[in-house]
């Protein structure tokens, strides 16, 4: 069985993190415990990491946004990563989901899709936890919320500069790994009847995802998105209604 590397950010919500480690240590493709790697992003750490002392830590002292955590999966050193927001809880055969759909089409998965209209990230059409739930792989071009992809793709997301670091590291994963590794975005089955596929339990997504940490309801962040999208068009990035 390929091993997995888990990356988990601490923020605004520290008290997710023991419901998020559980899901991850109770997913039906084991993983070892030593593989999940915390990174706490200008955030206290807890008085102690839920029960196990092997799981990797990582303390930045400063604001590094959404940037930050895709550093660690270029010190990993399993086949794939995976990578979940503060307010994804995964059911337990979504590991199992996403190398399933790698065998029959290798890419960059996701728990929530995006298919844009256009050249503008709004308006979109959604694909996964928090939109269409198919029972079929399906191309997107962008996913955000939980990751899962090879760790030697980690390194696309560096070979062009940023365009805003207040911003759209999900649109820039896509696009870049994309552009330099012919690599493209899918959302695996999500089907109403077998929920434990799911790359998390809905209303613990729906919840928390919608507090007043939440970052799309801060400043100008989908104005913020639809200039990352056009930026990364006008560069190479191919859209499927583009």
């Amino acid at each position: 069985m390929s091993e997995i590397s888990v990356i988990l950010n601490v923020y605004k919500r520290p008290e997710t993190l023991e419901n998020q480690i559980e899901a991850v240590l109770n997913q039906s493709v084991v993983i070892k415990p030593e593989n999940i790697h915390v990174w706490y992003n200008k955030s206290d750490k807890p008085q102690q990491l839920p029960k196990n002392t092997n799981i990797k830590t990582y303390s930045c002292n400063w604001n590094t946004k959404f940037w930050g955590r895709f550093t660690i999966p270029l010190l990993c050193d399993t086949e794939f990563v995976a990578m979940f927001d503060d307010d994804i809880l995964p059911q337990k055969d979504w590991f199992k989901n996403c190398l399933d759909s790698m065998k029959i089409q290798e890419g960059i998965y996701g728990g929530s899709g995006i298919i844009q209209r256009g050249k503008s990230y709004v308006p979109h059409n959604k694909i996964g936890w928090n939109g269409v739930h198919s029972d079929k792989i399906t191309k997107v071009d962008l996913v955000g919320h939980a990751w899962f992809f090879k760790q030697e793709w980690a390194k696309y997301l560096y070979y062009e500069k940023k365009y805003t670091f207040d911003n759209g590291e999900d649109i820039m994963f896509a696009y870049l790994s994309q552009k330099y590794g012919g690599i493209n975005s899918y959302v695996p089955p999500h089907p109403e009847n077998n929920k434990n596929l799911w790359s998390t339990e809905f209303n613990f997504a729906a919840t928390v995802g919608t507090d007043d940490n939440s970052s799309w309801k801060i400043g100008n962040h989908l104005q913020l998105r639809n200039e990352v999208s056009l930026h990364c068009i006008n560069n190479g990035w191919k859209i499927l209604n583009g």
